[in-house]
């Protein structure tokens, strides 16, 4: 399995996020793999971006999203549930995408248990969905997606995608950037509804 390089996400972040589509987003846990082809994304700025938790500048939340590419940025949001997203752009430079759905390819009946769901349209078609699928919580936000061998990206298929935009799901600003990304036709993408 060949992983992504830091170089792959030292670019505008929108720009990364499309070619994140496609590729495997791989979870360990003790002997077991966990993995699933990223169909869903969206890409966040900083100062540019009112809907980025980076647009007021540095936090301890989300100091991740200003340091070294290709590091998970794993926060809890509503009181619920945990998101993950990939640091991109350059060290320094704000950036993230938030990974919001998956193809099961791995893994699954693990999943399944995770999620307490049989469905495999349930198990990871949403941001909360996937970080219960696999197992992911603030114990691993800034974990190197490089070179750890609890969380990294590799390498998909090379296979023509259809790729597909709308504003963000979830966000009442920022709605004039198109920067949700997702494989048309998919029956795993989620199924929010951005605001218009």
């Amino acid at each position: 399995m060949e992983r992504l390089p830091r170089s792959f996400f030292e670019d505008y972040t929108p720009s990364v996020a499309k070619r994140l589509l496609g590729q495997l987003l791989v979870r360990r846990i003790g002997r077991r793999f966990l993995s699933g082809m990223l169909v869903e994304v969206e890409a966040y700025r900083g100062r540019d971006d009112p809907a980025s938790h980076a647009f007021r500048g540095e936090t301890p939340r989300n100091r991740v999203m200003f340091g070294e590419v290709g590091k998970a940025y794993v926060y809890f949001t509503y009181g619920f549930h945990h998101c993950l997203c990939v640091k991109t752009e350059r060290k320094g430079v704000p950036g993230a995408i938030l990974v919001r759905a998956l193809e099961p390819l791995e893994g699954i009946e693990l999943m399944k248990k995770n999620r307490g769901k049989e469905e495999l349209t349930e198990l990871a078609s949403g941001p909360g969905k996937l970080t219960q699928a696999l197992k992911i919580d603030r114990r691993l936000n800034g974990e190197d997606l490089v070179l750890s061998e609890r969380l990294f990206l590799a390498r998909g298929k090379d296979a023509a995608l259809e790729i597909r935009d709308s504003s963000r799901i979830g966000v009442d600003r920022g709605l004039e950037f198109r920067w949700r990304y997702f494989i048309g036709g998919n029956q795993f993408v989620s199924r929010g509804k951005p605001k218009t």
